[in-house]
This record gives structure tokens, C-alpha cells and sequence, in this order.
């Protein structure tokens, strides 16, 4: 029995460090160390589902009397984990100087890294640069692939940070609309085409001083799947009295949709605002002129005619040459064999004619 007790007791440790070692997040980072405490598993909501949570990790580092709990949620690529990064976003929250898309508030820190989420709570407790040593080393290893395009066609004027909420499919659409009081127009998610490979985005506007509007880009893979569902959305939008003043347009393959615009002018002055620019080129047909100069032309020329006629000079020497040759070796036995000629005469005249005598 202890020998079973021991074994399994060999292999709990082991598969304990085998987990450890699995783990995207550090044993330490700066003065920090894991404390080993158990603390649950992250929040799972509707978000995390539709974007594929492929794993998470939790954990608790000390430093001293102080301590950080971390949280990293990791999804199947960084456009899910920027869906749900942006969920959590707020306007109670601020950019941090942290990292590039982080956000602090109430204590804790939220970072997108790659195709992870971070959360931490306590960060009272650490230093920026201790946090960033600790972005770096999740970072390490996650997948770097870049965000969506979508989310840099916002424009950036009179923009309440902490709206931005980005959409893959209908659960995050839903969440972004509520977040922006809006969830009237969740009628319009079946006819978005997020199994043809939309993507939204949504962020609010401040007009004026207590007044918003609230903007919704939809992008889709090819201009031409963006104007088949614009023929859809607009019979819904016109035929609800709740939309009134909503109107949707397309430009190429994004459509823009202002919600609940405060005005007509105030809508169509956000909509050129929108930083959205599709070129379209054409790879023509070229080719490069490999022509020499005429003086390189004129030179190749006169070394052409003299290397024939060298070879013409050669070939007629070394022909004439071994004729001569020969009849001087082999007299009348190649060349002039006075038997094999055959001389036609008249008769004119009684005297024969000598084959010798024509050379």
C-alpha cells in the first residue's frame, strides 16, 4: 500500500508540474512569484462562447505583504479576443500606459495581448513597469496575427472612449448594442450576414454637450456580398417606426449605420468622418526597352562581318590546302583522273583528243 501511495502520489507532482509548465503565464516576473492558492476560473458569458475561449488561466503572485491576481483567457485568434476585449471595455475605464490597448480603472487592468485577454485586479500594488514585464511574458508566446482593420475606420473626433465594441457574430452584436442602450435594432442581426464573414463595429459619439449617436460599421469580404444585405437591412429600417431617421449607406464593401442620429446633418457629418479608403489598381501589362545604343549596334555589326569573312578566309585556305595536298601525295588518283573523262568530239577533224592535255 505505500508503494500505491507513493506511486500515486509521484504521479499527482508530476502531472502538477507537466499543468505548471503548461501554463502561458510566469512563475515570476520582476520581484512577483506565483502563491500556489487556488482561485477559480474565469467568468464565462455569451461573448466568450461565440469567440472560442480555448483556455484560461488564473493565478496569484505575492511580493512581500502585497499580492496581483491575474487572469489570462485564451481564444482561437486575436480578432475573438479583441471582441471580447472591447465587451469589457467602459467609459469609467482610461487608456493605460502600460501597453498599446490596455485599459485601467477600479483598481484593476484589462490588456489585449495577441490572441489573449489579461485581466488583473490590485494594480495598486505593482508598478507599470513590473505589469509590463508581465504583458511581455504572455506575450511571448500568443498569437501576434493583426486586429481586424475595421476598428481603425472609426473616426477618432468626438469619440467617448470605452464605446468601442466590436461584433464577429450575434452574441457579441447583442452585447454591443445594449452597451450603447440600442438593443431595438437587434432585429437587424439575422440580416447582417455573420456566417458570410461580417464584421462589426460599434462605437458612441458625444454632440454637442449632453447629446450622443452612436455609430455602427458593418464590413464584409467583397462589395458585392455588402450591397446584396443593404437591399436587406433598408426594407427593415423603413418599415419600423422605431428606426425613424436611421438610414444606412454603402461605400465599396462597409455599410454605416448612425443610431439613433441626433440630426440629419450631424449624422452625415460622422459619416465623413469615417476614415475608410479601398483602392483599387490594376496591374497593366510592361515590358522594359533592352535595345543597345546604335553605337553598340554599329560596332556588333562591323565584328560580325569580319569574323565571317575570317572564318570564310580560314575555310577556303584549309579547302585549297588539302586539294593541293593531295594531288602532290596521291597524283591522279583523287583529283584529275584522266581515265574517268570522257570527251564527246564532232569528228571534225581525224586527230583524237587526249584527256591529258586539259591539264
Amino acid at each position: 500500500m505505500k508503494k500505491l501511495a507513493s506511486v500515486f502520489a509521484v504521479a499527482f507532482l508530476a502531472c502538477a508540474a507537466f499543468a505548471r509548465a503548461q501554463s502561458v503565464l510566469p512563475d515570476h516576473f520582476g520581484k512577483w512569484k506565483t502563491s500556489g492558492a487556488s482561485l477559480g476560473a474565469a467568468v464565462s458569458t455569451n461573448v466568450t462562447g461565440e469567440a472560442v475561449r480555448t483556455r484560461s488561466d488564473v493565478a496569484r503572485y505575492v511580493s512581500g505583504d502585497k499580492s496581483l491576481a491575474v487572469t489570462v483567457e485564451e481564444f482561437r485568434d486575436p480578432s475573438s479576443a479583441y471582441e471580447v476585449y472591447t465587451s469589457r471595455l467602459s467609459p469609467r475605464l482610461t487608456a493605460s500606459t502600460v501597453a498599446e490597448l490596455t485599459a485601467a480603472g477600479n483598481d484593476g487592468l484589462i490588456a489585449l495581448v495577441g490572441n489573449r485577454v489579461v485581466t488583473v485586479s490590485q494594480i495598486r500594488n505593482a508598478t507599470d513597469a513590473e505589469l509590463k514585464l508581465l504583458l511581455d511574458s504572455v506575450k511571448q508566446t500568443a498569437d501576434t496575427a493583426p486586429l481586424p482593420p475595421i476598428r481603425a475606420y472609426l473616426p477618432e473626433e468626438q469619440l467617448i472612449q470605452g464605446t468601442q465594441r466590436y461584433a464577429l457574430g450575434p452574441e457579441g452584436f447583442s452585447a454591443a448594442l445594449d452597451s450603447v442602450n440600442a438593443s431595438k435594432f437587434s432585429v437587424l442581426t439575422p440580416e447582417i450576414g455573420f456566417k458570410t464573414g461580417a464584421e462589426a463595429m460599434l462605437a458612441s459619439y458625444a454632440v454637442g454637450r449632453d447629446k450622443t449617436q452612436s455609430l455602427l460599421l458593418i464590413d464584409y469580404p467583397t462589395p458585392q456580398l455588402a450591397e446584396q444585405h443593404l437591399h436587406h437591412l433598408q426594407p427593415l429600417l423603413a418599415a419600423n417606426p422605431a428606426f425613424a431617421g436611421a438610414t444606412i449607406e454603402r461605400k465599396s464593401s462597409l455599410l454605416s449605420l448612425v443610431v439613433s442620429p441626433v440630426s440629419a446633418q450631424s449624422a452625415a457629418k460622422l459619416r465623413e468622418q469615417i476614415r475608410f479608403e479601398q483602392q483599387v489598381t490594376w496591374n497593366e501589362g510592361s515590358h522594359t526597352l533592352t535595345d543597345p545604343p546604335w553605337l553598340v549596334t554599329v560596332k556588333n555589326l562591323f565584328i560580325g562581318t569580319f569574323a565571317f569573312c575570317g572564318v570564310a578566309i580560314v575555310l577556303g585556305i584549309a579547302f585549297g590546302g588539302v586539294r593541293v595536298l593531295t594531288k602532290r601525295l596521291f597524283p591522279g588518283k583523287v583529283f584529275d583522273r584522266h581515265k574517268d573523262i570522257e570527251v564527246l568530239q564532232l569528228g571534225l577533224s581525224g586527230k583524237r583528243i587526249d584527256p591529258t592535255d586539259l591539264y
